[in-house]
């Protein structure tokens, strides 16, 4: 007679588990290699896990990496999952509008105060609508410069109203062309909110264009400033970032 069937089944072969979890998606492998210590370590192993990171988390996939302090795969698949998953995050609640803000935005050159415009956030003009870039002043704001190339000094403050704070979103130098039909381009990267060290980014700049017509008489060679925008610009995908975006980014700094 044959012998009846152990009551205990064996388990596996590591090789049969290394092959069935090909097939297997990063959370299944993850609950499987919780059955036991040898579906660990077949459903640790990296060749499963590399195509999953390079996949979704490229730039994990290139750290470099020394046979001392190598992560496994699976590892960093876990950590930059988890990075995904702080990111969406409900943002932080909105408390801050444009009505409690003051922009103040200056242009001057060393011997002369080219434009200087302060605008209450409610009588601001999204350029385009929903953005955060705001036409913040037209040709009567400015005075009238000779045709040349100066360096000029650059200045956006966005004010809590009453003057209860005030953040810098840029000041630096630079140089424009004064002339008829050309433009200025400024940009600063912008601190990371909550973040004490300025070493860290944000992945946003304050943006400014500058744009220059010709003064009331063509003939005298001289122009003005015609039109100043400014906006937060992100360095993900280069585009303007929401209103509401902006706003939960200036509360950081000055709602606290």
């Amino acid at each position: 007679m044959d012998n009846p069937p152990s009551a205990t089944l064996s388990p596996p072969p590591w090789e049969v588990l290394v092959l069935v979890a090909q097939y297997l998606d990063p959370k299944t492998l993850a609950i499987a290699s919780c059955v036991s210590n040898s579906w660990s370590s077949s459903m640790s192993s990296d060749h499963l896990w590399i195509p999953f990171l390079t996949a979704h988390f490229p730039s994990l996939s290139n750290l470099p990496s020394s046979s001392a302090d190598a992560v496994s795969c699976r590892r960093l698949f876990g950590i930059g999952h988890s990075a995904v998953k702080r990111r969406r995050k409900n943002p932080t609640k909105l408390k801050l509008s444009l009505a409690d803000l003051v922009f103040a935005v200056s242009i001057s050159s060393a011997d002369s105060s080219v434009f200087s415009v302060t605008k209450p956030g409610e009588s601001l003009v999204m350029d385009p609508p929903g953005v955060f870039r705001f036409a913040v002043g037209f040709g009567s704001d400015g005075a009238a410069v000779e045709e040349s190339v100066k360096e000029v000094k650059i200045t956006w403050n966005v004010i809590l109203k009453g003057w209860r704070e005030v953040f810098t979103m840029m000041s630096c130098k630079g140089k424009i062309n004064f002339v008829a039909g050309a433009e200025g381009w400024f940009s600063k990267e912008l601190p990371a909110p909550g973040c004490c060290s300025s070493a860290v980014g944000s992945a946003v700049v304050a943006d400014m264009n500058v744009g220059l017509t010709c003064g009331e008489k063509r003939s005298n060679g001289k122009v003005k400033v015609n039109k100043v925008s400014v906006g937060i610009l992100s360095v993900v995908d280069w585009r303007y970032i929401s209103v509401q975006d902006g706003l939960r980014y200036l509360q950081h700094f000055l709602l606290t």
